[in-house]
């Protein structure tokens, strides 16, 4: 899990320089395959579930799950990677909101915000804890901006497959206060969350797409976590991307 981890920060920071107002999210899609091909290793999105891309390209009002197609990229955007790698059977998640030229302060602020509350929730985590810790960090930074929090997509367990127990939500629910993250766990945390009200809508054409209902924008931010004895490693750490306590 740290090298799949280590592989897919590195995806990352080779997709980074080129996340720029005037490339298409197909362009960048491709690159996600052929650098993960040349590597030897396998995009986990590709036909998972007959999703029909290499990465989730998320633009402005899109939360989750949007298409690479012939968009350009255009000043003013704000817009989440989503990349998933398999190494020698195992998987390494992440996603980063890219700011493309000069955005509104509203972009900017949810933006900050969604980088922020991941960081919050990683530094509540310890050994044991509730998976609940994690929502109860998110949930009042959120609100305190004038924000709000996804509820309809989560983070979830990681490992040999793409998603599995526990699933990790970013508010506190009847479930997360059960569950707890043991030393040895592998799990994402990936709030996403909105400039307007939490409530999603999926787009009917493509079965993937899910945007805000009211057509404000959304952020997220995303890291593969290993619990260990000591506490959450990040597994899917970059040596060029935006480290915790960055502004945008």
């Amino acid at each position: 899990m740290r090298r799949a981890g280590r592989v897919n920060g590195q995806l990352m920071d080779h997709l980074r320089p080129h996340v720029i107002a005037g490339i298409t999210t197909s362009e960048i899609d491709d690159m996600v395959y052929q650098w993960t091909n040349d590597q030897g290793h396998t995009p986990a999105t590709l036909g998972y579930q007959n999703y029909p891309k290499s990465c989730c390209t998320s633009i402005n009002d899109v939360i989750c799950h949007g298409i690479p197609d012939n968009y350009k990229l255009q000043e003013g955007d704000i817009v989440n990677v989503d990349i998933t790698t398999i190494v020698d059977g195992w998987h390494g998640d992440q996603s980063e909101t890219f700011l493309i030229g000069q955005v509104s302060k509203q972009r900017r602020d949810v933006t900050q915000c969604a980088f922020d509350c991941l960081y919050l929730a990683l530094d509540a985590l310890s050994p044991g804890c509730k998976v609940s810790t994690i929502g109860e960090a998110i949930v009042p930074e959120a609100h305190s901006k004038g924000f709000s929090v996804v509820r309809e997509y989560v983070g979830h367990g990681l490992g040999k497959q793409f998603h599995l127990d526990p699933s990790i939500p970013h508010f506190p629910n009847r479930q997360s206060r059960i569950d707890r993250l043991e030393p040895g766990m592998c799990f994402t945390v990936e709030p996403m969350i909105n400039a307007g009200t939490r409530y999603t809508k999926s787009d009917k054409h493509d079965g993937w797409t899910v945007r805000t209902r009211d057509g404000y924008s959304s952020a997220q931010f995303e890291h593969s976590i290993l619990m260990t004895d000591q506490g959450p490693e990040i597994l899917t750490k970059t040596e060029l991307g935006p480290q915790a306590g960055h502004q945008f």
